[in-house]
């Protein structure tokens, strides 16, 4: 059995809901309140605006969050994603059957499928660092700088859509790497799945 909501169904019950109780009248309302010639349960009716439009948002609400988690769950064989700290943990990844990355070394990968990348991380400054080389951070693609972090004050985040090739190396580099505390620094990659739409 298989259970389909639309977003025009949604907004169908909820714009029809109150003018539905509107044109219940009064007499309607007393009438049905009154006889008693069938059961109790037979006698409920959507006599709220409020009601039936909470019946219909909650009816919708469901049907969508259903086929939203049935759609990931279908995707989650396409996703692929990395991820290298905060230390001591290195290199996390999640793959499909084909991998679209592959880890070369602590903070740099090589990527193993074309595609469009979202690239995310957080950098955590160490305040107790007393040496004179400047803050910064670069995000580079085949050593050439893609995000560059310089600002010391607070901890930096990144993230970032980028069209990578097969064959690309990507990495997370420090100026002075004892300028960064790693326990509190990460960053990570994830392929975006391609949209497949309907003409």
């Amino acid at each position: 059995m298989t259970l389909h909501c639309s977003f025009i169904t949604c907004e169908y019950l909820l714009s029809t809901a109150p003018a539905l109780s509107e044109k219940m009248s009064l007499s309607h309302m007393e009438a049905a309140s009154l006889s008693h010639s069938s059961p109790p349960d037979t006698q409920r009716s959507c006599w709220k605006p409020w009601l039936c439009s909470a019946v219909a948002f909650l009816f919708c609400f469901f049907c969508t969050l259903i086929v939203t988690l049935i759609s990931l769950k279908m995707s989650a064989k396409e996703f692929c994603v990395a991820k290298f700290g905060p230390l001591p943990s290195k290199w996390q990844m999640a793959s499909p059957e084909l991998p679209c990355m592959n880890k070369v070394s602590d903070w740099k990968l090589k990527i193993l499928q074309d595609g469009l990348y979202l690239a995310y991380g957080q950098v955590a400054f160490d305040r107790t660092y007393k040496g004179a080389a400047p803050f910064e951070v670069w995000l580079r693609k085949n050593e050439d700088p893609i995000q560059v972090l310089t600002n010391n004050s607070q901890i930096q985040t990144f993230g970032c859509i980028h069209d990578f090739h097969t064959g690309d190396t990507i990495d997370l580099i420090f100026n002075s790497e004892d300028q960064v505390l790693k326990n509190d620094t990460y960053w990570g990659i994830a392929l975006i799945p391609k949209q497949q739409f309907i003409s």
